[in-house]
């Protein structure tokens, strides 16, 4: 059974990391449009804020989570975005404050967690390290939008390995949300990561294979950028297809990014 305590303090790290980004920004900042349409800087710590308040009641009180996927399937294509609208209408000190309390407490519950735990979410069940990856993921993906509203570039970080360990073992997932049948053979991907170093996944052997960047392949997996701009290399049908469907988030297939000018 895999310790959570290493994925939890990463995304301890993350999320304080994207805190220094927001924490002094101006009320006018607060409302400037993020490469999510329809989305501002505080719609984007609002959704985390919201995702993070639903983590917390799976962990803790699986009875309350229960009416959230009730609600999220009577309206698969807008609650989302309905979580989000909520949490922006809030005066930024009162939106701060709620992310900032809402994200202490569900690091606590994951790190008290019960080892060996399953706890209800809009997908599959998850353990304490996967909804804390899950977490991380949609994190990083979130301040991602943040720092391309504001026109600051982030540094890809060694965290980054949990993101593409989601990302290889939702491969199925994005398959299956497209109506298409997963392959029945593993792909080896092979991915260099921010220092250098290689992070594979995989039968060195599979035939069919996925290699490029490790940031390239988690802005693939989180859908926030267009596979077009994308450094990333795949030999056999299958992987081909599966570069242009990946998604390692929950819900229905995401309608991804546009590529950039003259890129397609």
């Amino acid at each position: 059974m895999a310790d959570p305590t290493p994925v939890i303090d990463d995304l301890r790290a993350e999320s304080d990391e994207l805190d220094l980004l927001v924490a002094q920004l101006s009320s006018e900042q607060w409302t400037l449009p993020t490469p999510a349409p329809g989305w501002t800087v505080a719609h984007q710590i609002a959704h985390l804020a919201w995702t993070d308040h639903s983590a917390l009641l799976a962990v803790t009180d699986a009875d309350a989570f229960h009416p959230l996927v009730e609600k999220a399937l009577t309206r698969p294509g807008s609650f989302v975005d309905e979580g989000a609208e909520d949490g922006a209408r809030l005066p930024v000190a009162e939106l701060l404050a709620s992310w900032r309390a809402g994200r202490t407490a569900l690091d606590a519950a994951l790190r008290e967690a019960p080892p060996g735990g399953r706890f209800p979410w809009y997908g599959p069940p998850m353990s304490a390290a996967s909804m804390a990856t899950a977490r991380l993921m949609e994190t990083w993906a979130h301040a991602l939008d943040v720092a391309d509203a504001l026109g600051v570039v982030r540094p890809p970080t060694g965290r980054l390995r949990h993101v593409a360990r989601l990302g290889v073992r939702t491969r199925d997932f994005a398959f299956g949300v497209h109506g298409l049948t997963p392959p029945a053979e593993e792909f080896r991907v092979e991915l260099t990561a921010p220092d250098g170093g290689t992070w594979a996944y995989g039968p060195e052997d599979a035939p069919q294979r996925v290699t490029g960047p490790a940031l390239d392949f988690c802005l693939l997996v989180t859908q926030r950028a267009h596979r077009g701009d994308l450094a990333l290399s795949a030999e056999g049908p299958g992987a081909d297809r599966w570069l242009d469907i990946a998604q390692a988030f929950a819900g229905p297939p995401g309608t991804g990014r546009p590529p950039k000018e003259g890129t397609e």
